[in-house]
């Protein structure tokens, strides 16, 4: 799965390294990005401005907000087949903007944070999926979820699951209405781990109110 992850660098390095023209986000670096918070997206509808969304779907036919925090993440395998998903996998498409996320490893009876990040250091996009609750007597709320996928060869020492990092030449193609199911499946295969390096952190990135960037420092070296 994914349940945390990071966006350091500044807003007007995601709006050039994306193409993006304008953004909603006034996006702050951040270092430990957790469920349920707003975080930074790129919408199929407004594919040139950088918006934001809460992350945890929430789907149109929800009773209530709280369904969301079930569903931060979508498997990549069921995406046509979930009724909370299955919609949003067709017409409602996204990137969620990252630069590494945490994954805990298991070591015994204690679980060991790890980052995860490319070896160049530099925003990626997470595919995902959105949608737009409309509660009674309050204003519409757009949120999110980041596809997970099978891992590759960096991450299955690590957990069983990552999230669906697309290559730069699938970012623009995950956000084309016209793109079909088997095409748009093509693209949420695991990413090149020879990309990619993970390292141990502090534990305080356990705690969602720490998010500074002692957290990102491996841990012999964390605050």
């Amino acid at each position: 799965m994914c349940g945390r992850y990071t966006l350091t660098v500044d807003e007007a390095v995601v709006l050039e390294r994306f193409d993006l023209q304008s953004s909603l986000a006034e996006h702050q670096p951040r270092f430990n990005i957790a469920p349920t918070q707003m975080v930074p997206v790129v919408l199929n509808e407004t594919p040139r401005q950088l918006s934001v969304a809460r992350w945890g779907l929430i789907p149109a036919w929800a009773k209530d907000a709280s369904i969301g925090a079930r569903l931060i993440n979508a498997r990549a395998e069921t995406l046509s087949e979930k009724p909370a998903f299955r919609a949003a996998f067709k017409r409602r498409r996204c990137l969620v903007v990252a630069d590494g996320f945490y994954e805990w490893r298991k070591e015994g009876a204690t679980k060991t944070p790890l980052f995860i990040h490319l070896k160049s250091g530099e925003p990626f996009a997470l595919a995902g999926l959105w949608e737009v609750w409309k509660p009674p007597e309050a204003e519409p709320l757009l949120s999110c979820t980041i596809i997970t996928t099978e891992p590759n060869e960096l991450m299955g020492t690590i957990h069983n699951r990552m999230p669906a990092i697309l290559r730069r030449e699938a970012e623009r193609a995950w956000l084309d209405n016209s793109a079909g199911p088997l095409e748009l499946m093509a693209m949420l295969q695991p990413f090149d781990a020879a990309q990619m390096e993970a390292y141990a952190v502090s534990r305080r990135v356990n705690a969602p109110a720490n998010d500074d960037a002692s957290l990102i420092a491996p841990a012999n070296r964390a605050a």
